[in-house]
């Protein structure tokens, strides 16, 4: 059998995850997939385990942060489907059949799909709250693996975050992911922005496709960019704004509700979103606060 997806593990020196990781892709896939790893740094081991279990990789001697990571892994891509798994998840039974049974059913590659996840400590209107543990140490894999479908979850609007999937034509039309969103604060939503504005409209996240996500929060190592900022400046709204008001982000899932959009709602928010542009520009410039003159 052909490989049904490439999914896109970016890693930072979590080699004890990125294990796991794979390990749940092999034991947990009903279909055979290509695995791409990017490895920046790879000081702990990651680079030479790597290699080992022959997995298709690419490398950086430095962090080079998602976005870049994500741009250099399409090289290696095999498939028609682009699948973006962190390296802190853990992949569970039904994961791609879910995924492979939606796409059969749609009439053309117009879409992006995202997973179900559970978490141990932040709640998710997109996901499970429940405690399986949050190291690899504390895992209570054989309890999950009981108990994951136990959590009803029905199909949701607004895929935006990993893991996630969509067709490597889309992809290529909308460039990836925005460099400059380096390390990657917000790029999810920003991809999610560049789909609807070449017209995809079907933002689906699948309740019986599921991952488990430990949290491990690699982003507290990072020197974090103003993401936020960086979405209203591009995009001209909010990114609360985009996702309550244009994907629905968290609602029930309802195939017409991303084109049921209120234009006088649309018109306030624009606004709303530009005054606040506007005054953080005011406050701040690239050099720091701005001192007012003497």
């Amino acid at each position: 059998m052909q490989p049904k997806f490439s999914i896109l593990i970016p890693t930072w020196n979590n080699l004890p995850f990125l294990q796991l990781c794979v390990a749940s892709i092999r034991k947990n896939s009903a279909y055979p997939h290509q695995i791409i790893v990017h490895v920046n740094q790879g000081t702990d081991g990651t680079l030479d385990w790597v290699r080992s279990q022959g997995l298709d990789y690419t490398y950086s001697p430095e962090n080079i942060g998602v976005c870049l990571a994500m741009n250099a892994m399409r090289s290696r891509v095999q498939c028609d489907y682009i699948f973006y798994l962190n390296d802190d998840m853990y992949l569970l039974p039904g994961w791609d059949t879910a995924l492979i049974e939606e796409i059969e059913h749609l009439p053309d590659n117009r879409f992006f799909l995202s997973g179900t996840m559970i978490q141990p400590h932040s709640p998710l209107d997109v996901g499970i709250l429940a405690d399986y543990g949050d190291t690899v140490e504390t895992f209570q894999e054989e309890r999950l693996l009981r108990e994951y479908m136990n959590y009803p979850k029905a199909d949701w609007a607004g895929a935006t975050w990993p893991p996630n999937l969509l067709h490597r034509d889309l992809w290529d039309l909308v460039g990836g992911y925005s460099i400059e969103y380096t390390p990657g604060m917000y790029s999810d939503p920003d991809l999610t922005a560049k789909l609807w504005m070449v017209g995809v409209r079907h933002f689906k996240g699948l309740g019986n496709c599921r991952a488990y996500h430990f949290e491990t929060k690699t982003t507290g190592r990072i020197r974090k960019n103003d993401g936020n900022f960086q979405f209203l400046l591009k995009w001209g709204i909010t990114n609360s704004t985009f996702r309550s008001h244009l994907t629905h982000l968290g609602h029930p899932f309802v195939p017409t509700a991303t084109t049921q959009v209120d234009p006088a709602v649309m018109r306030r928010n624009r606004l709303r979103s530009r005054l606040k542009a506007l005054f953080k520009l005011l406050g701040t410039s690239h050099f720091g606060p701005i001192q007012p003159l003497k």
